[in-house]
Order: structure tokens, then C-alpha cells, then sequence
């Protein structure tokens, strides 16, 4: 049974980075459970299980405006838009 389980954790971390490949050049807004939490910007792109977002919005402005390379497994809950579908509004649309 374990052989099974094996299968089907590598199906799940595959269709993840495939889902994450198919968004390079869409906006993400990521929740990761260690700092900085959250990450609001653009997929670049992807290698093994590491995707790279250029950074438009976090929690401090250090850190914007810069790429950061997340390990997918990482990675809580995210939302990357498609079109036709709900857009990640500014932060200071909200306001």
C-alpha cells in the first residue's frame, strides 16, 4: 500500500508544479506558513519545485519589487488568475 501512497504524492507534486508552469506570466497571491506569509505578484517561472514570483506586494516594502524563489512545497494556499476568472485586488483597493 505504501508503493500506492508513493504514486500518488508524486501525481499531487507534479499537477502542482505543471499547474504552477501553466501560470508563468499570470499574477499569484501566495500564503506560506513561515515569514514573510504572504506574496502577491508574478510567476516567472519554474524549475524542479521551485517557483520564482516577482514580488509586487508582501508585508514590508523591503521586500517588494524584487523575485523571490518559493519551494512549491511551501506554498499553503495560493490563487493564480486566469482569465475570465476573479482578480487579486491592490491592497490599497481595498481601502
Amino acid at each position: 500500500m505504501a508503493h500506492r501512497s508513493n504514486n500518488v504524492n508524486a501525481a499531487h507534486d507534479n499537477a502542482l508544479i505543471d499547474h504552477f508552469f501553466l501560470g508563468i506570466g499570470h499574477k499569484v497571491l501566495v500564503l506560506s506558513p513561515s515569514y514573510p506569509f504572504v506574496f502577491i505578484g508574478e510567476i516567472l517561472g519554474v524549475a524542479d519545485d521551485i517557483v520564482e514570483i516577482f514580488v509586487e506586494t508582501t508585508h514590508f516594502p523591503q521586500l517588494e519589487n524584487r523575485s523571490w524563489f518559493i519551494h512549491i512545497d511551501n506554498i499553503e494556499v495560493f490563487y493564480i488568475e486566469r482569465e475570465g476568472a476573479p482578480k487579486i485586488p491592490k491592497l490599497n483597493d481595498m481601502c
